[in-house]
């Protein structure tokens, strides 16, 4: 579950940055994260890398999406 965490967390890293699919990246981010939580409770290996990736991928559609709506915004005006 570590594995299939980490790799969880990699993809959803890569959908993040794309801004129509970032919403898939985030699905795939919120799975990887329960995935990593419980490879952590049974001390797997590769849990904790899996998390942090998955814990940044749920951050990055929102800051993705920040910057997109304020250069819009500064756009406009």
């Amino acid at each position: 579950m570590g594995t299939a965490s980490m790799v969880l967390g990699i993809i959803a890293l890569v959908f993040g940055f794309i801004p129509v699919l970032n919403i898939i990246g985030w699905i795939l981010a919120v799975v990887g994260l329960i995935l990593g939580i419980i490879a952590l409770v049974q001390k797997k290996p590769k849990a904790l890398a899996g998390v942090i990736c998955n814990g940044i991928a749920l951050l990055l559609p929102w800051l993705v999406m920040s910057v997109i709506f304020g250069a819009a915004d500064a756009a406009l005006f």
